[in-house]
């Protein structure tokens, strides 16, 4: 083990002891000579952390406080913590490609450094971890970088953005609130001072991007949790309808392992079967997950759900019908 790692181990021990431990207690723990262990206690100290030695208890303790935790100078940490680092780095990279890394790349080159050095090999992280997407959508790191520092420095946002649902493309002024990875691609949470509502913007939308000086509009917390987090999907807005959904066997044994909303509420059928209820804002979203499990679901309700499912498989059955095989 490297002097590094056995001085955050130490140090470690020290900060989940509560009152002084002994010489032959620590011993125990660190499973090194008297001599080490003292010479590290005496580096500790050199280094600013305050260990001292109880007269009265005869034990090492350390003196911290809960708003006043020692750290070590600089980039320290243990190989574990390291390795983390660096998987963390290459997860991001593959979030959106360039998206990151021009800023990651001097922090995965110290970490990889601090690695080596223990004689720890990198090259192969990158090529073990891997993050696959599907139906990821590239957005602009101009925007992105724009966005997260509207974002940070609570300024307002001027920028270009076209609706793809109406197929418009306007100028919005928007405070930015709350930036989203949501199912492989990014959204920006705003108020929209265009629309004077609270909006979801996809940041492949968005172009011509200006971060302006004017403080944002400040929104509640509540106000925004209960948009954004209480229905179904990206497609934000308090909940107004929940929908029922039957599942069959077969696909009940994925669906009871998944999470479609934090309030969802489900229950086992007697003939195997799933019923899975959530609550929802806005219907897209909702029609198009459901359409994926194809004859193992049937909606039970709301009956307007019901119809906007079957309108879409007789739509598409339809054009099967169009273009039946010669």
């Amino acid at each position: 083990m490297a002097q590094i790692d056995r001085l955050q181990e130490l140090l470690q021990i020290f900060y989940t002891r509560r009152y002084p431990i002994n010489l032959n207690d620590l011993l125990n723990l660190v499973e090194y000579s008297p001599a080490t262990l003292k010479r590290y206690i005496k580096k500790l100290r050199e280094m600013g952390a305050p260990v001292r030695y109880d007269f009265n208890a005869q034990g090492y303790v350390l003196d911290k406080t809960d708003d006043d935790a020692f750290q070590f100078p600089g980039l320290w940490f243990n190989v574990s913590e390291l390795h983390s680092l660096l998987a963390i780095n290459e997860l991001i990279d593959q979030l959106d490609p360039g998206l990151l890394k021009l800023e990651l790349m001097p922090l995965r080159k110290l970490i990889e450094k601090r690695l080596n050095y223990r004689g720890i090999k990198t090259g192969e992280l990158g090529r073990r971890i891997q993050l696959t997407g599907v139906g990821i959508r590239l957005c602009c790191p101009l925007a992105f970088r724009a966005s997260a520092s509207a974002l940070l420095e609570r300024k307002h946002l001027k920028l270009r953005y076209h609706s793809r649902g109406r197929d418009e493309v306007g100028i919005r002024k928007v405070s930015p609130q709350r930036l989203i990875y949501y199912r492989s691609n990014w959204y920006l949470a705003v108020y929209c001072h265009t629309r004077r509502a609270l909006r979801t913007l996809a940041l492949e939308r968005m172009s011509e991007v200006v971060l302006q000086e004017s403080s944002c509009l400040e929104v509640d917390e509540l106000e925004l949790r209960e948009h954004f987090n209480t229905s179904f999907g990206i497609f934000s807005g308090r909940p107004v309808q929940e929908a029922a959904l039957v599942f069959s066997r077969e696909s009940a044994r994925w669906v009871a392992e998944e999470q479609w909303h934090p309030d969802q509420r489900a229950q086992w059928l007697p003939d195997g079967g799933y019923e899975l209820r959530i609550p929802y804002s806005d219907e897209r979203e909702l029609v198009m997950e459901i359409l994926r499990y194809g004859p193992d679901v049937q909606v039970a309700g709301p009956w307007q759900l019901r119809r906007a499912v079957r309108e879409r498989l007789e739509l598409a059955l339809q054009h099967y019908k169009k273009n039946k095989e010669k």
